[in-house]
């Protein structure tokens, strides 16, 4: 199912002759109010300025009318979130494996890779699944959870410490902020 996510800039908002109320909450080109008027006397106003009415407060009693250019507040409503999308980062979970019984070497290249991860910012989860008799040997598992953490802890803090569940273990570490 997927989740439409209405921006302002695709928000229609009622303008000059699509509003039907008989009083509203004038405010003006400048900001200004200038209290509750007729319709008509809004109207008049904003046609003598060359400007639209819009109703920017439809549930207030009695609603909000602003004067303005609406195709040029639209293109800059438009603007703003875009500027807000190019500066939006997306952070993703990347899961990083390990095993009981994983040599050294082994841990030193799973190690690399979890630094590259949190170098750009993702956050990172450890797991280790534990085979047959393992799992009764938790100890072990956070043994090397720790041997880890500690090839890693300069580009990363705990977020969540090792715990066991059922057969697995799972660590998160999330990257060092940028100021320490």
């Amino acid at each position: 199912m997927k989740k439409v996510v209405e921006t302002i800039a695709a928000q229609e908002l009622m303008i000059n002759e699509e509003i039907r109320d008989k009083e509203v909450r004038l405010i003006d080109e400048n900001g200004e109010q200038l209290g509750v008027v007729k319709i008509d006397h809004a109207m008049r106003i904003a046609e003598e300025h060359d400007l639209d009415l819009v109703k920017i407060v439809p549930n207030a009693v009695p609603p909000v009318c602003k004067i303005m250019d609406y195709g040029k507040y639209r293109f800059e409503q438009s603007k703003r979130e875009k500027e807000q999308r190019k500066n939006q980062t997306v952070i993703e979970t990347k899961e990083i494996r390990l095993s009981a019984t994983i040599d050294t070497h082994d841990m030193e290249v799973k190690a690399k890779a979890c630094q590259q991860f949190l170098k750009s910012g993702n956050k990172v989860k450890v797991s280790i699944r534990f085979r047959g008799r393992q799992a009764a040997h938790g100890d072990v598992g956070l043994d090397v959870m720790n041997a880890f953490y500690e090839m890693v802890q300069e580009f990363a803090v705990i977020d969540r410490p090792a715990k066991q569940e059922g057969r697995n273990m799972f660590m998160m570490l999330n990257p060092k902020p940028a100021g320490k």
